[in-house]
Parts: C-alpha cells; structure tokens; sequence
C-alpha cells in the first residue's frame, strides 16, 4: 500500500494519508447466466431464421412451375394469409438460374440448402390449389405439383416452450436454495448455511435493557433465576461448597404469566453471552438440518462459554417421543430432540453452559429432556395473586399520565385471574380510552371501561334488543345476585351489566371469590345454586325459561359432575374418583354402566335439589328480585353499593375480599399472596366456556 504526505491548512505537520486501491466490481453470475441465454437465442435465430427469397405467384408459375423444376410445395397459415415454400429439385437447384438461392461456403447458411428457397403468399387455401389446378392442366397426373398444408408456429413460439420447462426449473432451483439459507450469508453461498444456527446472541455490544426491576410479581421464580445469574457472576460462592448450579431450567406457566420476559430479564442481568431462539426455529423440511443446528448451537456457545442459551417454547421440537409417529418412517423432530438430548448431558458434555427454556405445555414434554441433569428445575410462573398483581400495575402505570384518583391497589383488586400480559392490555386499552375521550390525564373510569373492554370485549351501541330480551336478561342477572348476596359461602357479586358486549354477548357478572384453595361441599353447593339463579329468575317472573343459561348449565354440570365422580362428595358413589376417566379417553371408563346410570342418576338428583333450594331462595326475597331489575333496566351497570342501598346489609358478618384488600392497611405483611378467580356470566350466547381455576376444579372460572 502506498503511502504520501499532505500538508495541513492550520500547521504544517505531515500527517500520512493512504491510497486507497479501489476493489474491481463484482461480478454477478446472474449476468452470465442471463448473456449465455441471449446468445442461445440469437445463434437459434440466425441458424433457423428464415432464408427463403420472396417472390409473385406470376414468377413462380412461369419461371419454376411450368418448367417442372419445383419439386414439392408446402403451405401454412401466417397473418390471416396462406404462405406457400417452394423447393427447387436438387439437380435444377446447381444452374445458373437459381444462383441466387445456391448455399453459400459460410456455415451460417446452409439452412437454404435444405430449403425452401422461394416463398409466396396467397389469400387462401382453396384460391392456391385452382391456381395450380388451371396452371398444370395440361400435364399429367403423376408429373403434377401438389400442395400440402400444415399447422406451424411461430419459431420463437417453438423455441420458447421448448426452453420454459427448463428456465421454471432452474428459477424454482435458485429460489429453494436461498429460502433455505435465508438465515445466513457467506462465500459460500446460502445453501451452505442451511444447518447453522439461528440463535440471536446478546453479548456487551449488543445487551438487552430489561433488567429484574421490570419484572414483577414473579418473586419466587425471580429469585431462582437469580440464583443462576448470581452463579455466572461468583462461580466460587457455590463451588467452594461443593455444589453445582443447575444445568437447565425450565419456565412453565400459562400464557402471558411472563416466562419470555423473564429470560429477556436474564439476558440483561447475567452479563455474560445469551443465546434466544425459538424451538421452531431447529424445525425444517429437511432431514438432518435440526439436529445440525442443535450442533452448531452449542459449538457456539462452548466457544463464548460461560453463557446462557434459551429456548422459547421448546415443546415445539421437545414432544414426547413414539407417540403419533409413521411406522418404519424418519421424524426429524425426534432427531432434533436426541440431538439435544446428547449436548445437554452426554458422553462429552462440557460446562459453561446453562440452558433455559420456556413452555405452557409442560405435559407433552419428554421425559428423558424433563429428568435432573438436563432440565433440573421446573420454576413454575403462575398467574399473580392480589399483591402480585398491584406490583405489574405499578410498572405497567409508570409511562402513563394518571388522574389523582387512580389507585393501583383497587385495580388489582377488580382484575382477578388476570395475568401481566393482560394487566399491560388493560392499561394500554386505558390510555387508548382516554385519549379518544380526549381527556389530559388517564382517571379511574378510563380503567373501569378498559377492564370491561378486556372482560366482555366490544360495546355493541348498535346492537338492536327488544325491550322484552332486555328485561329477560335483567331479571336474568338480577337473578344472580341475589342468589350470591344470600348465600353464606358465595362471595357477593362486585358489578353486573346489561350492556351488549362482543364476547360476554347480552349480560354479565362480575364476582370476587373469597381467597382459598380447598373447597368443602356446602361451598360448591352454593356456587351451584348461584349459577342457577338466573334460569330460576326468569321461571319465576316469566313462567317460561329462554336460551340464556346455556353457559350457566354447562358449568354446573361439569361441576356437579365432578362432586360426583372426582371428589368424592356423595355418599352412593362413594370415596372414590374418576379423574382421569373424565379427562382421558372417553371409551374405556374404569366402571361398569350400571355405575354410569347411578352417577348420572345422582348428578340429576343434585341439579334438582339445588334448583328447588335457589327457587325458594328467589321467592322469599322476590320483591328485592324486582327492585334490582328496575333498577338494573334504568341504569344498565349496577355495583356492590347498589346492593347494598336495595337490599341492604350481606346477612352474614365476612368481609368480601375486595373490602379486606382494598381498605386494609398498606402494611404488606398483613396482606397474604392469593390466587384469584373470576365467576363471569354471559347470557344469551354460548361464547363462553367452563375452565378449571388454577388450583383445583371447584370453582367456575369463565374465560373470556
């Protein structure tokens, strides 16, 4: 490199400039290709091209056809014409009189010598042959020129469907080799980076801002992923003990609880190299390419060892192997996961390397990639209690303008079984409220809206109800309410709405269940009777029953079923349950039919007894059934002081669990992590399904 010296406007220090040879361009090989198919078409033009001399018929008929040196005609369709190629005998063709069409010594045209030399047009078929009828009239029969007409293209016509086959192939080649090796470059071309790793690594150019400050209300899996950093960060604390940190760890939980924002939060606290990706990102249509990105993976991070490497919903290649394969078939997804299997704790295994993963279906997992040495801690991330939940609204209230009367304690407290993803949703649908109210700040009733929105879905204004279905869905819910405000172990109702919604169709009904984790018989009774209060509303009130419990009777089904056959709650049946023959398969049950008929028998027993217990309920305390109607008609939207103002004081002395929580003291030491479920009732639309609470099946859970 050569090297010269430029003086300076502001001093005279030489200060050494380099030359800088420019790099010759880059030659495509694309443009190879496409000149290459240039010049094949040209030399098939040049070699095929038509040379034969125009000429009249008048010519052709005095000068070749009369004299007998035409040896044949062939004629053909061109431009709505006819076009007819003569050819000259051979030994006619070497005379002075057909010099001009006499071959050449260049091998470019010796097509001619072939012919047709000559070439004429005609308005028809028919118009030709009379003209050749009349112009040999006089010749005999086996000395006369006959014509012969054929169907021809064009021949660039030819030729092109000729090469199509062969282009399409070779772009549909072309095309197949960089969609697979779209994840990576290199002098070799993509195609050779089809077994690489798709990892994205995180190292201190390129870190991640999360930290644990922006996780909350995960404090039990915080703090045993935190372990992990903190074992990266001062590796003797533990080994001078003689322990070992974990090999793998895997998130479990529902979705939205946070277990990706958990890792992110790893990624920017461990200070060492993070590998993320997808488990889907090993999948691929063709064999071996899984189980070599598994390779390549932890070639990689042997090299930046000590690292983490995550994998985000690792059921995708970690399924349980054997089940639903082809027989004497190749799964590639076994191949993966044996791969896996292998560098994570294998003949030769090396340390450094710690691996998380994440998953919401824990159950479909192998068990060989589940057992200690690969995967040896299962942190399970479970939906936020109450103080859990007023942590994740407190983060997720920072970049928000808030009104003075918004309290983080009571929205946590209306939000119960929501998870962060839907907390952050309820805030985000919030901002958006207030804004299109155009409004300076975020206020209470901005999250009130939100949490609708989020519950029932949409506001349907312009759904069109008859004043006879709206009163049906009134008394309806009306109906609910009344059963839970008389019923001791049925926490009262919180809010109630008639408003059409998208999801929770013409009513619903909002409560907050009392914080436990065992229920006993008398409580689920009592649920049954609260879900039925509104099919006995409207029997009473209107002597005829309409469409709307549907959803309230697939739950108390399920529910009084389950007191039958899983918990063990009825005295014929007895202590025994049947739990995996409700869940497994519904063709081998572990009893005989006559049990069947008996459990059937008893669950039918059961929803009548608890019918006939909520129909007396309902008509001692019918007149506050109507008051709460009306009212519910005029206003729509009814809240727990509104009860309280119609039918006064809850007859029994608890407090509900959003009167403990909300207006307890601030001290958190009085206020125990719990685990909140949602009984959510829509009426008039089957939308809605029965799903089991986090901890047990006793209490209904609507989800939305």
């Amino acid at each position: 490199m050569e090297e010269k010296f430029s003086n300076q406007a502001r001093g005279n220090k030489k200060i050494p400039s380099k030359k800088i040879t420019p790099k010759p361009p880059r030659f495509n090989i694309m443009w190879l290709w496409m000149i290459l198919l240039l010049g094949f078409f040209v030399l098939q033009y040049v070699f095929s091209g038509d040379t034969a001399k125009q000429i009249t018929y008048q010519r052709f008929e005095e000068h070749m056809l009369k004299p007998g040196d035409v040896d044949h005609l062939i004629a053909y369709k061109k431009n709505e014409l006819i076009a007819v190629e003569v050819f000259i005998k051979k030994d006619k063709l070497s005379t002075d009189k057909y010099k001009e069409v006499q071959p050449q010594e260049s091998p470019l045209n010796l097509s001619n010598a072939q012919g047709p030399q000559y070439v004429f047009q005609e308005g028809s078929f028919d118009a030709l042959e009379r003209k050749l009828n009349a112009a040999q009239a006089d010749l005999p029969a086996n000395e006369r020129v006959s014509v012969k007409l054929e169907e021809r293209n064009s021949p660039w016509t030819g030729w092109l469907l000729t090469l199509l086959p062969f282009v399409l192939l070779i772009a549909f080649w072309i095309y197949l080799m960089r969609r697979m090796g779209s994840g990576g470059g290199g002098p070799g071309g993509q195609i050779f980076n089809i077994g690489k790793s798709k990892a994205k690594l995180f190292d201190k150019e390129s870190q991640v801002n999360i930290t644990f400050n922006d996780v909350a209300g995960l404090e039990e899996a915080k703090q045993e992923v935190m372990e992990i950093v903190d074992f990266l960060r001062n590796p003797k604390k533990y080994t001078n003990l003689g322990g070992k940190i974990p090999k793998g760890a895997l998130l479990v939980g529902s979705p939205g609880t946070g277990k990706t924002l958990l890792a992110k939060a790893v990624a920017g606290e461990a200070q060492v190299p993070f590998f993320s990706l997808s488990g889907s990102d090993f999948v691929e249509m063709f064999v071996g390419v899984g189980a070599s990105r598994v390779r390549d993976l932890f070639k990689q991070a042997k090299e930046k060892a000590p690292c983490i490497i995550f994998i985000d919903e690792i059921d995708a290649i970690g399924r349980a192997r054997g089940k639903n394969s082809m027989m004497g078939g190749n799964d590639e997804r076994e191949n993966t996961l044996n791969q896996l299997l292998v560098e994570m704790d294998g003949f030769g295994t090396d340390s450094g390397i710690i691996i998380m993963a994440a998953t919401n279906r824990p159950d479909v997992l192998d068990a060989a990639l589940l057992r200690p040495g690969r995967f040896d801690r299962q942190i399970s991330i479970d939906k936020p209690d109450l103080v859990g939940r007023e942590q994740i609204f407190k983060v997720h209230l920072k970049p928000i303008k808030l009104a003075s009367d918004v309290d983080a304690k009571k929205l946590s407290a209306q939000t119960p079984g929501f998870a962060g993803a839907e907390i952050a949703n309820v805030c985000n649908e919030a901002a958006l409220i207030a804004a299109r109210r155009a409004k300076e700040a975020v206020d209470m009733q901005d999250f009130q809206d939100a949490i609708d929105r989020v519950i029932g879905g949409l506001e349907k204004k312009n759904k069109i109800i008859s004043p006879e279905e709206k009163r049906i869905v009134a008394y309806h819910e009306a109906g609910h309410a009344i059963a839970g405000w008389f019923l001791e172990h049925v926490d009262p109702l919180v809010k109630v709405s008639i408003v059409p919604r998208g999801v929770a169709a013409l009513g619903y009904a909002q409560y907050l269940p009392k914080e436990q984790f065992l229920y006993t018989t008398e409580q689920l009774i009592d649920s049954i009777c609260m879900t039925m209060g509104g099919r006995v509303a409207e029997d009473l009130t209107f002597g005829k029953i309409s469409t709307g419990a549907q959803n309230d009777l697939e739950r108390i089904t399920k529910l009084a079923y389950a007191m039958v056959t899983v918990y063990g709650m009825n005295h014929r049946i007895g202590n025994v349950s049947f739990n995996e023959a409700q869940e497994g398969n519904q063709f081998s049950k572990p009893y005989s039919e006559k049990t069947a008929e008996l459990i059937d028998d008893e669950v039918r027993m059961l929803i009548a007894e608890c019918y006939d217990r909520t129909k007396k309920l309902l008509q001692t305390n019918k007149e506050g059934l109507e008051k709460l109607a009306e009212k519910l008609l005029d206003k729509e939207i009814l809240f727990q002081s509104d009860l309280e103002e119609i039918l006064g004081k809850r007859p029994f002395d608890k407090r509900t669990a959003y009167d403990e929580f909300v207006n307890s003291g601030n001290d958190e030491a009085d206020q125990k992590p719990v685990a909140e479920n949602l009984i959510h009732d829509g009426v008039g639309d089957n939308s809605d399904t029965f799903d089991k609470p986090e901890k047990d099946d006793t209490a209904s859970e609507t989800k939305l």
